[in-house]
Order: structure tokens, then sequence, then C-alpha cells
């Protein structure tokens, strides 16, 4: 009797650890402490410029991910951050010639449906998929009362390596979000390495700390807008992994 009940208890936990592998939601949220660097030509006909100011701004972030085991359909990873900064303009605007302070707001959505290739592999997950980003864009110069807006969808690839440390609640994460026309580039990356509390045994608490760098690159004759854009810096958050 103990050994079918042994057998059973076995059975039972290979069975839960399966599920949990093949059926997971995890979410985060923290702060991207990231310095702006570059500049910005707009309408080149009429001249108008904008060079970023390198101060540190904190911008905040959250993310969310549904693995499934539903086969053929991919899994979901939705991410949010909107990045403020500043810079000096100079040129024409709107009909206006002025000089001055300019705020820069943007506001991305990513949707990025994925395969996993590889899901905790000899402790290795490697995920292969599409990132769809949304950016909400905000330029205004206060002293020619210019504001421009627009919403500009951007198709990426992305990839995603993850590395779990055996033992441990250690992990190493980097992933990529890229495309480029050979003039233009828009890349976003980052690196990161968390840490979960596994003493938890439904919610299990997490922190990560890492790198990102986004840079925006535009040098098409078609738009009137040429940018050479770097954001880059430490991020850290909280995680829950169910």
């Amino acid at each position: 009797m103990k050994k079918i009940l042994s057998v059973l208890t076995f059975a039972a936990l290979m069975a839960t650890s399966s599920y949990a592998d093949i059926a997971r939601v995890e979410m985060g949220a923290g702060a991207w402490m990231q310095t702006p660097s570059g500049s910005a030509y707009y309408n080149a006909t009429l001249g108008g410029s904008n060079v970023m100011k390198e101060s540190q701004d904190t911008s905040a972030y959250v993310w969310a991910l549904v693995k499934h085991p539903i086969p053929v359909v991919p899994n979901l990873r939705l991410e949010y951050v909107n990045i403020a900064s500043e810079g000096v303009a100079s040129g024409t605007w709107g009909g206006n010639t002025a000089s001055g302070k300019s705020t820069l707001d943007m506001q991305q959505i990513d949707v990025i449906p994925y395969y996993n290739i590889l899901d905790n592999t000899f402790w290795t997950t490697l995920d292969l998929g599409l990132d769809v980003k949304m950016v909400n864009l905000d330029y205004k110069i206060a002293s020619a009362s210019y504001d421009y807006k627009k919403t500009v969808p951007i198709p990426m690839g992305y990839a995603r390596v993850r590395v779990q440390i055996p033992t441990t609640g250690l992990g190493l994460e980097g992933d990529i979000k890229y495309i480029s026309n050979g003039t233009s580039t828009f890349s976003d990356a980052r690196a990161k390495v968390d840490y979960t509390f596994k003493s938890f045994p439904i919610v299990q608490p997490a922190v990560e700390v890492g790198y990102r760098v986004q840079k925006i690159k535009i040098d098409e004759s078609s738009v009137d807008i040429k940018t050479d854009i770097d954001f880059s810096g430490i991020y850290a958050g909280l995680m829950l992994r169910f």
C-alpha cells in the first residue's frame, strides 16, 4: 500500500510540475532610469532641429506574459513603457521661427505573439516571435506653440533567451526586438538577472535588475523627420509568477 501511495504521489508531483511548465502567467512592473542622447531633424525644407538633453529620466514600465499548452496558437506577451525627455529646439515650426525647450513623450505598447522553441530544456528557454510596437508620439515646443502628435505601428522581430541556474532561484535573461531596412533602424534590447522566491506554493514573487537600450534611427527621403536617438539605462522591478 505504501508503494502504491508513493507511486501516486510521485505521479501527481510530476503532473503538477509538467502543467506548471507548459501553462504559466507572469507579470512585472518597475522603473527604467534611462538617459536620452542624440538629435532629430524635422521638416528638412524649413530646417527645424532638436538636440536631446542628456539628463536621466525615470520611466515606468509594466509587462505580462501568458503561456499555454494549445498547439499552433502562439503565446502572448504584452509590454508598456512611457519615455519622456527634454531637448533644445531651433528652427521654423508650424510657421513660427523659435528656439527653446522641447519635450518628447513616447508611449509604447508592445503586443508580442511568440512560440517556445526551447522550454526550459537543460535549463534554457528560447522564444521567437513578432513584436508589434505601437508608439504614441507627442513632440512639443512651447515657444513656437508647436505640438506634433502621431501614432506609429512598428513591426519587429522578437527573440528571447533565458537560462535558469539549477537549484537556485536565479535566472539570466536577454531579449531583443529589431527591424531595419538599411537606412532606418529601430531596436530595443535588454539583459537582466532575476531572483524568484520559491518558498511560496502558488504565487512566487521575484525581483529583476537589468539594462535596456533603445535605438531609433530614421533616415528616409520620403518623410519629414530624421532621427538618431538612443535611450539607455538600468531598470529594476518586481515580478509575480503563477
